[in-house]
Order: structure tokens, then C-alpha cells, then sequence
């Protein structure tokens, strides 16, 4: 984090100006604000509760969690949240929370069979959202199990993964312990996801259902040495790995240590945190994934006049959504292709930045087009702030740790089904398998580990 002049308090602030909880909603507001009543009632009964039990709807077949999304939609329209809530929450440990972030988009809402006919999907999203809300950490049905086990299982990271993870295990009887260096349940769905994507956090109601089952968590617990690590292999029978990505990378060019040129996951924090942030009139956002277009919008939400998102690739090379991008663009976001910063400059703090443009060579190892510079290309414009979204670092120091366990460019090599490394004691899921994808993917991850555990400690499959 970016040091903070003495004497700041750390208030929901936009701009350098003292705001009050209210006005920071306003900014950020939800994209997708919650249902009434007669609203999710009426939504509901709009679906037309496709599928059977030999033939899953087409929604159900695009949710990671697999979570039975007719089921739950036909408990709303009956009147009957809670119900809808037990469903979620039996395949979805985290439905509240993947209600308000998943990319409905591309998966449930993306195959509504509406959408066949011309018409709106139903808004699976926002029934989700409405029936967890809904409900009480004693309202959703536990699950049941006879007893513990006596096998013990660390679960290293409280992400998404680690979680989903936790409980699963846990309803299996397992006696389960969750380490993180964090103060904080719930990795970067805390720490990194724009505000306007989650508002209001359901995870502490989640966790504390997580803890219901019985799993234990050792908070701003960090494995941060070999002999920790190993002293966890030790107590436990198995070991989940949910330790995600290290911070930003670095793009190691001149002036990057200027005041005014933010990393991502700290321009995110610093908002979520309430400290002062001044992005100027003049907006710069290196990058072209999804993670660009949060911090893009949210600098545009804190007055920045003119930002600009700069790529080294064309648009059909960028990572991030299709319909994010439309999105930014309507709020006022301009992109610029082919384009690659080279120093940042400025006296006291970051004031101009240098680029060049780029053309498309050989394919590199991720398969895309190969960013070429072009010699003479070189040119300036002013910039108050920077924000650099170019992905995170791998956290190869600590994976070095774990004899046997093979790696992929950094990621942690599984089985697909059942997640074992391949030291089998050890499983993974997340970010630090895949490299960053989506909260639902790792809850996913985490139910397969889960299930692969039980195999491995010699439970039915």
C-alpha cells in the first residue's frame, strides 16, 4: 500500500475529499441492485423451468458450482426464499457472494433459452442475490453428517477455493483448519474486486456458516516459511492449497516508483479502505483484462476527466469480456490498441508518460499474436495517475517448498479431477492453478479438491 500523509483518516474518502458512507455507495454503487418482494416473485416466474432429471437445464449446465438454478428459481416464485437459499447454498458455499461477482454473461444467464426466442434472460444473478439475502445464517439447513471422522486436512489460504473447499470437507466430517495471512475472510473477493461488483459483502455471513459446520480458521496466520509449511504436513492428512497470487507485477520501466502510478490490487484496496486517492483529470490504465476494466471504471467514477485504457495487443487479443468492455465504453472509457508504455516522468510525482506503438509478430506461448515494437514510434501524453493491470506474480517461492510438486510456468499442476499435485498429500484449486479466473471457478476447484481428499483418505468417491 501506498504510504498515507500523517494525520489521514481512513473514512470512506473519494478524491482527497472526506465523503460520507452514503456518497461512497452513490459512486459505487451496485450494478446489479437487489430485488423487492414482488420484484422476485414476478422474475421468477419467468422461467420456464426447462430441463429434467435426465436432461439438465441448459443454465444448469453452464454453472461451475452446479448449483440446480430451475430448483431454486421455482422456490422464489412459490414464496419461498429460504428453500431457494438451501438449494444455492447446497452446491454453492459462496452463492451470495457469486450472485453479485460471477460473469452471468458467459455462463447461466448467457444460455437462458429465452434468449433463443429474442427475449431478456431470466436474472439468475439477481434471484440468487435475493434468495441469500434473504436468510439467516440459522435459517439455511446445515448439512448433515455423522460425526467427525478423525482425519484432519489444512486448508492453506481463505479465498474462494479455500473455502469452498473447508465446507465441503467439513460436511463430510472432516476436521478441517483454514490458515490465511489476511485479517480477512475471503482472499480477493475482500481485497481486489471493484466495489461497484460488491457492494455489500455477504462473506461474513457465509464464513460464519462455514463455521457452523465446525471448521476451524487461524487468521492473519501467514505460512510464510518452509518450516511452517512443514509443520502443517505434519498435523494433517492432507493440505489444500488456496494461496492464489502474489501481488502486482512489475513492469520494471523508469519512473515507476512515482507517486501517481498505482498497482492494481493496491488502487483497489486504497478504495475499499476509504484512503484519499487523486486520480487527476487524466487517467492512464495499462492493460487488457478484466481486472484493467474494474480499475478503468472506477477511476472514471472518482472524476477522472479522460481515461484511457492502453493494450500492446488489438481488441480480438484482449482477455477481458466482451460485454465488459462495451460496457466501459458507454461510461466514457476510451481504449488504445497496439500501444505500450515505456517510462513514466515527472518531477515530484508522475506528471507524463512515454509510449510506443506496437505491431502484431509470431505467436508467443499463450498462443496470441506476439507484441512487436515499432523502431520511431515514440510519443508523450500527460498523465495524472497510471494504473498498471498487467496480471500478478506466481508464487513460486513458496511452491518450492513442497518436495515433488511439479509446476507449469509457475502454476500448480493437478489432476483435473480430482485436483491431487503431484505430491498426492497436497491438493490446489484457484488462482495459483489457473493463473486468475473467476470466484465460481475456484469454488469449483474447491469442491473437486474436496472430493479428491475423500478419495485419497480413503472415503467413497
Amino acid at each position: 500500500m501506498k504510504p498515507t500523509p500523517a494525520g489521514t483518516t481512513f473514512m470512506p474518502t473519494l478524491n482527497g475529499h472526506g465523503t460520507t458512507d452514503d456518497k461512497y455507495r452513490s459512486l459505487f454503487r451496485d450494478l446489479n441492485p437487489p430485488l423487492t418482494n414482488i420484484g422476485a416473485v414476478v422474475e421468477a416466474n419467468r422461467c420456464l423451468e426447462c430441463g429434467g432429471p435426465y436432461n439438465e437445464a441448459p443454465c444448469m449446465q453452464a454453472c461451475p458450482a452446479d448449483i440446480d438454478v430451475p430448483g431454486f428459481i421455482s422456490a422464489i416464485a412459490e414464496g419461498n426464499p429460504e428453500k431457494a437459499a438451501d438449494i444455492i447454498y447446497e452446491q454453492n458455499i459462496l452463492g451470495g457472494t457469486c450472485a453479485r461477482v460471477c460473469p452471468v454473461e458467459t455462463l447461466c444467464e448467457g444460455k437462458c433459452v429465452l434468449m433463443k426466442e429474442g427475449r431478456k434472460p431470466v436474472e439468475i444473478a439477481r434471484l440468487q442475490r435475493y434468495a441469500t439475502d434473504q436468510v439467516s445464517v440459522e435459517a439455511v439447513r446445515k448439512r448433515s453428517f455423522d460425526g467427525t471422522n478423525g482425519h484432519k486436512v489444512a486448508v492453506i489460504g481463505a479465498g474462494p477455493a479455500g473455502l469452498s473447499c473447508a465446507a465441503e470437507l467439513a460436511s463430510k466430517g472432516y476436521e478441517v483448519t483454514v490458515y490465511d495471512e489476511h485479517e480477512d475472510f475471503g482472499g480477493l473477493i475482500r481485497y481486489a474486486i471493484a466495489p461497484y461488483r460488491i457492494n455489500s459483502h455477504p462473506i461474513p455471513k457465509e464464513v460464519e456458516m462455514i463455521k457452523e459446520m465446525g471448521v476451524e480458521f487461524k487468521m492473519s496466520t501467514p505460512v510464510d516459511t518452509a518450516e511452517k509449511l512443514r509443520r502443517i504436513e505434519e498435523e494433517n492428512e492432507a493440505v489444500f492449497l488456496g494461496i492464489g497470487l502474489g501481488r502486482d507485477v512489475d513492469l520494471h520501466y523508469e519512473g515507476e516508483n512515482l507517486p501517481g502510478v498505482w498497482n492494481s490490487l493496491e488502487f483497489i484496496e486504497a478504495i475499499k479502505t476509504g484512503h484519499p486517492i487523486q486520480v487527476g483529470q487524466s487517467v492512464a490504465v495499462i492493460g487488457g483484462g478484466n481486472t484493467a476494466i474494474d480499475v478503468a471504471r472506477e477511476a472514471k467514477r472518482l472524476g477522472g476527466v479522460e481515461v484511457t485504457m492502453y493494450y500492446r495487443r488489438t481488441e480480438s487479443e484482449m482477455p477481458a469480456y466482451a460485454h465488459e468492455v462495451e460496457e466501459a465504453r458507454e461510461e466514457g472509457i476510451h481504449f488504445q490498441f497496439l500501444t505500450n508504455p515505456i517510462r513514466f516522468l515527472g518531477e515530484d510525482r508522475l506528471q507524463r508518460m512515454e509510449l510506443q506503438y506496437m505491431k502484431l509478430g509470431e505467436p508467443d506461448d499463450s498462443g496470441r499474436p506476439r507484441p512487436v515494437k515499432v523502431p520511431g514510434t515514440e510519443f508523450t501524453v500527460r498523465a495524472d495517475t497510471v494504473i498498471k493491470a498487467i496480471g500478478q506474480q506466481k508464487r513460486t517461492g513458496f511452491l518450492d517448498w513442497i518436495e515433488g510438486l511439479d509446476t507449469d510456468w509457475g502454476l500448480i499442476k493437478t489432476n483435473p479431477e480430482t485436483r491431487q499435485t503431484t505430491n498426492p498429500k497436497y491438493f490446489g484449486g484457484g488462482d495459483a492453478l489457473n493463473g486468475g479466473s473467476t470466484v465460481v471457478e475456484a469454488v469449483r476447484h474447491g469442491k473437486q479438491a474436496a472430493k479428491g481428499i475423500h478419495q485419497y483418505l480413503g472415503g467413497a468417491s
